[in-house]
């Protein structure tokens, strides 16, 4: 159970993301949810006026934290370099980094329980599922734009299609840590996709991995 001192309206969040992730927004009923949260149904509504509201409410957090966390890493890689290839190699460092914990503290994606069940929920919450995917594709699309002008790739590359790759492989990434019970999967799924951008753009590899080739080459 939250914790009591936890803001009732929080505390009936918080509870539901993760019921409605483990089981699914239909599945997850309000009962079950004021069972695991230890509050009420006057308590309940006086915070959310139907299953409806809470799920939109849900999103709306969601999809806030998530273009969130995009901007702070993003942020962070753009302190690391002028060059946008590799800020995009950084930006994609840094989840690898926090891949595991992630993994660990969302347990999957809250979009794919609502998106697969949209009959469910109006349109409005839907349409913040997509404002956020089309966040990160404008951030990530405009990055790409940057970087192939400075490094040209060898053949052509339809880079909205490589922006939205970033988002499934998360997804792809969320689907093996579940059905394996492996937080670390999400750590090489999103190396594989750094390790493409590194072949795309030419880039010399890091050090560690010169080393290795160079003991290599030396056997």
């Amino acid at each position: 159970m939250p914790p009591d001192g936890a803001p009732t309206r929080e505390r009936i969040l918080d509870t539901a993301s993760k019921l409605v992730v483990d089981r699914g927004f239909a599945a997850t009923t309000v009962d079950a949810v004021l069972e695991a949260a230890g509050t009420t149904k006057g308590a309940f509504f006086h915070h959310f006026p139907s299953k409806a509201a809470l799920g939109h409410a849900l999103v709306e957090r969601y999809a806030a934290g998530d273009v969130a966390l995009l901007e702070k890493f993003m942020a962070a890689a753009e302190g690391t370099s002028d060059d946008p290839a590799r800020q995009l190699v950084a930006f994609l460092r840094r989840f690898e980094e926090a891949a595991g914990q992630l993994a660990h503290e969302e347990a999957g994606c809250l979009y794919v329980s609502f998106v697969q069940q949209s009959q469910l929920v109006d349109r409005r919450t839907i349409d913040v599922i997509a404002a956020a995917v089309l966040a990160w594709r404008a951030r990530l699309l405009a990055k790409l734009e940057e970087a192939v002008t400075v490094h040209p790739p060898r053949q052509l590359v339809d880079l909205t299609s490589l922006a939205d790759l970033v988002c499934t492989t998360f997804e792809g990434a969320f689907i093996l840590v579940r059905t394996l019970n492996d937080p670390e999967l999400m750590r090489g799924q999103l190396a594989h996709l750094r390790h493409y951008l590194e072949l795309l753009f030419e880039l010399e590899p890091g050090p560690l991995l010169a080393e290795r080739r160079h003991r290599s080459q030396s056997v």
